[in-house]
């Protein structure tokens, strides 16, 4: 309150206190229409404050979360910038704090539960007398989190639905965008619509009717001509003793990018590289804690320095873009699903730095605990399986990246020299799948070139 007397006490400044003669009758002018007309002032009226908690997007890619655990009870008092709930996304698992202070009035979604990206999760009361009106709203929140069965219903079955009274007690006309360009071509005021749809929405049906259109009815002949409905196909669960698997955040995650990336059209190209001078330095620094992903990752990074182009990325189909970071994001399994952590910077760092960042990313990825920034801001993926024997294999290429490497493991192959002499050498082959839109044949073919000098002449990996 002394902030507020303060902020106004310059208003009365010594300078504003001198008057003229002829200022002071135009005040007292003013001051005797004032007493004799006396204006007539509305006191505010002070309304409850009810603070919804969305679920935020804690990544790009994010379009719902799950609730992991509330770590805040309801009637808990919390502080802005609190930590509430821990909420896992299709990457990690990251604390959501509050934006407000107040009481954690409500609960709208529970532990284990799942809500789409900016659904209020939780409300917030400014006092205890709001509580019980918070609760009222949140049953009604409650009922708008429909699950995909309820997505088919009918309009008239979400009219019966109860309505909420918006939080400020103003009424709110809420209208589907095609409903607004319906009632504005055909002249009609939405304001006077009544809607139909849930929790009390105007949908483009309620303006047709409004505006006196009857609704096209199917001939019945459509009906009897049409073709007949085809027996359905058994599915996984009608085998017996099967059982069916609701994908995880995660996994959704996955299965949409996977899907995102058929729309880019791809090429690949396999490339042998002989890793016995790799194998060699690998004996000598893995002492020091660098791993073979951390050689690989470097040396990966050293070869797009020298080919910026298979760097690049193509989002529109119309222009690409040179990134001026390489960030090597590197597949990893983890349980229940697939991450990328990203080594940042990765051709500025020496192999000892980044051996040591790809431990803590590993560690983080596993306990789900990586921050947005590090696992979607890769340039460029690598995918290593040679620990697991595998000798080749292709992989699919992340939507929003040029290309991504798929190492397959090294193994000792027999080889000729230009006299016809023949040896024995580790050699492992690498695949590299490329968005064909920016990146070429000869484009891709000079960067294994060098990606195969620095690997079969590693020095440079430790300068």
């Amino acid at each position: 309150m002394a902030s507020v007397v303060q902020s106004k006490s310059p208003a009365l400044s010594f300078s504003s206190t001198i008057s003229s003669p002829s200022s002071l009758r135009s005040s007292a002018a003013a001051a005797a229409a004032a007493a004799a007309f006396p204006r007539q002032y509305k006191l505010p009226s002070v309304q409850s404050k009810i603070r919804e908690i969305f679920m935020p997007a804690l990544s790009s890619t994010m379009t719902e979360g799950k609730i992991v655990s509330w770590t805040k009870s309801e009637g808990d008092v919390l502080s802005k910038g609190e930590s509430v709930v821990v909420v896992e996304s299709d990457k990690a698992d990251m604390d959501v704090e509050t934006f407000y202070g107040g009481i954690l009035a409500a609960i709208v979604v529970n532990d284990g539960e799942t809500a789409p990206v900016g659904a209020p999760i939780g409300l917030l009361a400014e006092t205890e007398d709001e509580i019980a009106e918070a609760k009222i709203r949140a049953k009604g929140q409650s009922k708008l989190e429909t699950s995909p069965a309820a997505t088919t219903t009918s309009d008239a079955a979400a009219a019966a639905a109860p309505k909420v009274a918006p939080p400020d007690g103003q009424i709110k006309i809420v209208a589907t965008p095609y409903a607004k360009k319906l009632a504005k071509q055909h002249k009609v005021d939405i304001n006077k619509v009544t809607g139909t749809g849930a929790f009390g929405r105007i949908t483009p049906e309620d303006v047709e009717k409004a505006a006196g259109i009857t609704p096209k009815s199917i001939p019945a002949a459509t009906a009897v001509a049409a073709p007949p409905i085809p027996a359905a196909k058994a599915s996984p669960t009608d085998i017996p003793g099967s059982t069916l698997v609701p994908f995880t955040t995660m996994q959704i995650a996955v299965s949409k990018n996977m899907m995102e990336s058929l729309s880019i059209p791809t090429f690949r190209v396999g490339y042998p590289v002989s890793t016995n001078a790799l194998d060699a330095l690998y004996e000598k620094v893995k002492p020091k804690g660098v791993t073979m992903t951390a050689l690989l990752a470097k040396a990966a990074a050293m070869a797009l320095a020298q080919h910026p182009v298979v760097n690049a990325t193509c989002k529109d189909g119309k222009s690409f873009t040179y990134n001026s970071s390489i960030n090597i994001a590197v597949a990893v399994a983890i349980n229940g699903g697939l991450i990328t952590p990203v080594l940042q910077d990765a051709d500025k760092l020496d192999l000892y730095l980044l051996s040591q960042k790809w431990k803590e990313l590993v560690d983080k990825a596993r306990a789900k605990q990586l921050q947005p920034h590090e696992y979607n801001s890769g340039t460029f993926t690598l995918s290593n399986l040679g620990m697991f024997g595998v000798d080749r294999f292709d992989a699919i290429l992340p939507p929003g990246q040029g290309a991504i490497m798929a190492v397959g493991a090294s193994k000792p192959t027999v080889v000729s020299d230009s006299e016809g002499f023949f040896s024995v050498k580790n050699k492992m082959l690498v695949n590299v799948t490329a968005d064909h839109r920016i990146i070429y044949g000869a484009d891709l073919a000079a960067f294994l070139q060098t990606f195969s000098k620095i690997v079969e002449n590693p020095e440079s990996l430790t300068m």
